[in-house]
């Protein structure tokens, strides 16, 4: 099922510039877009809307008030050409915010945000998982100039290549992007991905093997960094004393 999208903007530029943005992701649906927070108050009334990208300074009714109007707001992404606003969103609980121009690389990013966020409080299946759940479970990775979708589940273990990454998958191959292995950590779940070495991510779920010193992950030994080990080995449950 695709994200239903709203943007809210009063300057047709910085509307198109989020709508070309959108364009180039598949899961994600533009529904409207509104020049005024009346009109998105009526928007919403009549559509489901899981995202609004939002304009602060609007006439009328800023972003901020029309926000604080609604009882209960999809997820809300802050754009704006001012700086100033950042307490304002922190205080409202915005999932971000952007400041215009925005680059396709930051949009990404925030885009990845709200999939976290949707993936940490989806219900989990128990017992014969349902093949859709997994769909949930993504992030979309740039390689060139294309944006791959890549499925947690797929992914094996994650290295860091100076400000590159290479995404290693369960199935077989990789996809290397330009991204510092501190701000991936941060867009995977913690209790599916841990970092166990400076240069390292794994997924839990694919772990074969344990010691003090490695992870094993089908046929590829991780070695656990000196400065992660502690907290590696107890996340992971390791009991050092036997």
């Amino acid at each position: 099922m695709k994200t239903r999208c709203l943007i809210v903007d009063d300057e047709p530029l910085a509307q198109r510039v989020i709508e070309s943005h959108m364009e180039k992701l598949d899961d994600l649906q533009l529904v409207a877009k509104c020049s005024n927070a009346i009109e998105a108050m009526s928007m919403l009334k009549s559509e489901h809307i899981d995202l609004i990208f939002l304009d602060i300074q609007m006439p009328e009714l800023s972003g901020v008030e029309f926000l604080k109007s609604l009882q209960n707001p999809p997820s809300i992404i802050f754009t704006t050409a001012y700086r100033n606003y950042a307490i304002d969103a922190f205080e409202l609980d915005v999932l971000d915010y952007l400041l215009k121009p925005i680059s396709f690389e930051r949009f990404i990013k925030s885009v990845n945000k709200y999939y976290e966020l949707k993936n940490a409080y989806a219900p989990k299946v128990l017992g014969n998982a349902n093949e859709s759940s997994e769909e949930l479970s993504f992030i979309y990775v740039r390689q060139k100039k294309t944006m791959i979708k890549v499925l947690l589940s797929d992914i094996l273990y994650i290295e860091s290549l100076k400000d590159y990454i290479r995404i290693f998958l369960e199935k077989g191959g990789s996809l290397m992007t330009k991204q510092k292995i501190s701000t991936m950590i941060d867009l995977l779940p913690e209790n599916n991905f841990i970092r166990v070495h400076k240069s390292y991510i794994v997924n839990i779920d694919k772990i074969n093997t344990l010691s003090p010193t490695n992870i094993g992950l089908n046929d590829k030994t991780i070695p656990i960094g000196r400065s992660f080990k502690a907290y590696a080995l107890s996340h992971l449950g390791y009991d050092q004393s036997i």
